[in-house]
């Protein structure tokens, strides 16, 4: 059983906590947070202490592993401090999206989580539902074969106005990733950006890319689209057939190429997924269930390097747009 807190007590710690506290391969040890009452209220609600300092907290408690669930600008700007500190203290880390808003900060997070000989994983969930699972071995069992292209979307309702690039930085380490998942690092990106009626920020965005497998790809994402209707899809086409995965765990569909037969895996009415949180529950599972099995950091699923990686993409699509010319991902 892995002995873990969590760091950051807002809508998506509490979530963290609660999947912890359910898990059987988890105990949770304690909460904290700057914000007194939200450091309380989970306290509270979970039955374990409330911290208000991430050093003192760490040395009370002595966690095998911290969930780093904080946020800030671009919702990204105060996860450096409290990850540099749990990975300094021993701790196995698994960090909220985006890894930083700044690239600069999540390369030395990866590089001192390898330099301690500990995990360090993003919280990125989408590529963790049987869906994405049965598409990745669709993937390794050749049934999509070389691979040409791959199309990927998302889209919510997000009326907040921050950085020009919020909505870029944001979302799309979801969307960067699970084309990753599927194809691979990305090579080269071009991206074209506009803004909805009334908004100030980049709110939707076209992202064209090319892979080092050679395989080419669009991204389309905004965050001016109400969630009643689908609010991803993904597919990726070969020389052997062709997948596309609906809303992450609702559907995953084969084709095969000259066979006008299809196979379809469809979320189960009983035992299946009944809400986006249960993405939560299974890449937090995943997470405790490698540490505690001792997998080797470089082998953790949905790692810190991953979670970088997609951080890079995004930079190089902003340098993209700032320039009006086509990036090299760095």
């Amino acid at each position: 059983m892995v002995k873990v807190c969590v760091i950051g007590l807002g809508a998506i710690g509490n979530i963290h906590a609660t999947m912890y506290k359910e898990d059987p391969l988890a105990q949770l040890l304690g909460v904290c947070d700057w914000d007194k009452a939200r450091a309380d209220a989970a306290a509270a609600k979970f039955g374990v202490p409330a911290f208000y300092d991430v050093q003192q907290m760490l040395e009370t408690l002595r966690p095998e592993a911290c969930s780093v669930s904080t946020g800030g600008k671009e919702y990204g700007s105060e996860h450096y401090l409290p990850t540099m500190q749990a990975l300094e203290f021993g701790c196995h880390v698994l960090g909220e999206k985006p890894i930083s808003n700044e690239v600069e900060e999540g390369e030395e997070m990866v590089a001192k989580a390898k330099a301690k000989g500990l995990c360090y994983g993003i919280n990125l969930n989408h590529r963790f539902t049987p869906a994405a699972r049965l598409a990745k071995k669709w993937v390794e069992e050749g049934r999509i074969g070389h691979q040409l292209f791959i199309n990927m979307s998302m889209w919510i309702m997000n009326p907040r106005e921050s950085s020009p690039y919020f909505h870029l930085k944001a979302l799309h380490p979801h969307t960067i990733d699970v084309m990753r998942y599927f194809c691979g690092d990305v090579e080269a990106v071009h991206c074209f950006a506009t803004k909805a009626p009334g908004r100030k920020i980049w709110s939707t965005a076209v992202f064209n890319m090319k892979f080092k497998n050679g395989a080419v790809g669009t991204l389309t994402g905004s965050y001016d689209i109400e969630r009643g209707h689908p609010m991803e899809r993904c597919e990726v086409a070969g020389v052997n057939g062709r997948f596309v995965i609906d809303d992450m765990y609702r559907e995953a569909t084969l084709y095969p190429a000259g066979n006008p037969e299809k196979i379809v895996y469809t979320n189960p009415l009983f035992g299946g997924y009944r809400e986006f949180n249960d993405t939560f529950r299974a890449r937090i599972h995943r997470f405790v269930e490698q540490v505690g099995a001792g997998v080797n950091p470089e082998e953790l699923d949905g790692s810190g390097a991953e979670g970088l990686a997609a951080q890079k993409v995004i930079a190089a699509a902003i340098e993209s747009m700032e320039n009006e010319t086509v990036v090299y991902v760095k």
